[in-house]
């Protein structure tokens, strides 16, 4: 029977440099190299007090990562959705958005969604909320899940 994989929940701090590491090497690998899109990964957001970084790990190897922005207005931002392309296809995405929307609770909850995902994000609460634009190449929707109280801020349709 196959291990199941680990789920972590990690600020920046709490990260070792091995593990921050295989995190920022899945997303460049997929993200940079697999979609063939130069873009500046390294935004800063990972270091920030409010991110939270989610991620599955199975014998020491990363299968899938996001994290969590916390934005000014209290709205929370997921972004960096990625599964490793040998993992493809073993729920761990969908795994990570059932824990991250956990973790978010009832704030409003914001994303960029490549566009041939818009289902997948749908099946969490996501709706899109603007038309689709291309972003580094790539065809993206924004998309919003509401939460309670909060009001509903600007779209900025920066990668995150």
């Amino acid at each position: 029977m196959p291990q199941t994989a680990t789920l972590h929940v990690a600020t920046f701090a709490e990260l070792d440099a091995r593990t921050l590491h295989d995190l920022l090497r899945l997303r460049i690998d997929v993200f940079v190299v697999e979609q063939a899109c130069p873009y500046p990964e390294l935004d800063g957001r990972d270091v920030e007090p409010g991110t939270r970084h989610l991620w599955l790990e199975r014998d020491g190897v990363v299968l899938a990562y996001l994290r969590i922005l916390a934005d000014p207005d209290g709205v929370a931002r997921i972004g960096r959705v990625v599964v490793a392309p040998a993992a493809r296809g073993g729920g761990h995405a969908g795994r990570l958005m059932t824990e991250a929307l956990r973790l978010v609770g009832d704030r409003p909850c914001l994303l960029e969604a490549q566009s041939y995902l818009v289902d997948f994000y749908a099946r969490h609460g996501f709706a899109v909320t603007g038309p689709e634009y291309v972003e580094d190449g790539i065809p993206h929707v924004p998309m919003r899940r509401d939460g309670a109280g909060v009001p509903e801020p600007p779209t900025d349709h920066r990668r995150h």
